[in-house]
């Protein structure tokens, strides 16, 4: 224990009430519930529920009021939840093709199987603020469609139907899906591992790099096939049934990019895929993931590795929010003795460079 530090825990316990308070804020003002912010801040809620990891909106709100609405905080707290909860087994993989879905859109077919369905979005709203927001104005009940159920295959099953894209990436025979979790990571990765990865990465780091690589720094040329988002079943196969136990529903947003490949010596010229898969609706953290995972194939395809976003290890071991964190935040804790050490050097380094300098200039006169 460091002595200038000693005495630290009185200080640390007024800290956290006065935290508390600052969480609280004004006592006049009706605190904030979980319903409000699961129902009102739902892109927040699903943030913290795809980066923790963990699909449970009630237990993500609760992190996003403790955390005074930092993410990152919340996301830290979410994954640190999930470390003590038993693992009962793996469902199984989820069919995204037989999704309920509220919204689908593509960037490469205008008439698609199923039709594309505009959903919640932001894109075609003005970005001018809102002045009625302010109060609890009424809102308008939005039309409801009658339900076709069209077939609605995904574009790149379209593409594959013609021998234009690439197959759908399986595991190769004999291998099981890795769980990183469980093992600690050692590179090169498979595929499935670095997607579990990007899925939980910070947002805004997957987004930068997805950027760079539309800038050149990968020489990428990405289309959206296709972007939905609804809810899909999760399974899971019970030892004593025959039949899987359906557990209940979740909300994901899917991205399948296609990207321009112009073939190898064991490949022909054809469209490659970029895939990315979030929990809730997160469509920005989905096409940078989809963008990142195209670049990141860069060996897999015999591209040469150019850029940040093809380098794998750099990549994946500075994606995580919760470990980067971490790491720049512990420079807040007590170096003294660190800096002090460091200070002595200095000073004994410039008393040198004072005595070379007097050296010289006698020298010269």
């Amino acid at each position: 224990m460091y002595v200038a530090v000693k005495g630290g825990e009185a200080a640390i316990r007024n800290a956290h009430k006065l935290l508390a308070d600052r969480r609280r804020g004004d006592r006049s003002v009706p605190a904030i519930g979980l319903d409000q912010i699961v129902e009102q801040l739902a892109l927040a809620v699903d943030r913290v529920m795809a980066e923790g990891s963990l699909y449970d909106a009630e237990l993500a709100a609760l992190a996003v009021k403790q955390a005074r609405g930092d993410m990152i905080e919340a996301i830290f707290l979410v994954r640190a939840y999930r470390t003590t909860l038993p693992r009962f087994g793996y469902t199984k993989p989820v069919e995204t093709s037989q999704m309920m879905i509220e919204r689908r859109i593509s960037a490469t077919f205008k008439d698609l199987p199923g039709g594309q369905l505009l959903g919640p979005t932001f894109d075609y709203t003005h970005r001018l603020l809102d002045p009625e927001l302010a109060e609890d104005m009424p809102v308008e009940m939005p039309d409801k469609r009658v339900e076709a159920h069209e077939h609605t295959p995904r574009v790149t099953d379209i593409l594959g139907h013609d021998g234009m894209i690439e197959a759908d990436g399986d595991m190769p025979d004999g291998s099981e899906i890795g769980d990183l979790t469980r093992e600690p990571l050692t590179f090169p990765l498979e595929r499935d591992l670095r997607l579990q990865a990007l899925a939980r990465g910070d947002e805004g780091f997957l987004l930068g790099l997805a950027y760079s690589t539309q800038r050149g720094y990968a020489r990428s040329h990405p289309f959206a096939g296709e972007i939905r988002i609804g809810e899909v079943e999760v399974e899971l196969e019970v030892a004593e049934l025959d039949f899987p136990l359906t557990l209940g529903r979740i909300r994901l947003t899917e991205c399948q990019m296609v990207n321009q490949f112009k073939g190898s010596s064991k490949q022909p010229p054809q469209f490659t895929r970029g895939y990315g898969l979030v929990f809730g609706q997160s469509e920005r953290k989905s096409m940078s993931m989809a963008l990142c995972d195209r670049a990141l194939r860069a060996r897999e395809l015999g591209e040469d590795i150019t850029a940040a976003a093809q380098d794998e290890e750099f990549v994946i071991s500075h994606s995580d929010n919760v470990q980067s964190t971490g790491f720049v935040e512990h420079l807040k804790l007590p170096h003294y003795v660190d800096f002090q050490a460091e200070l002595d050097l200095v000073r004994r380094m410039r008393g040198e460079h004072e005595n070379q300098k007097s050296q010289i200039k006698e020298a010269a006169e």
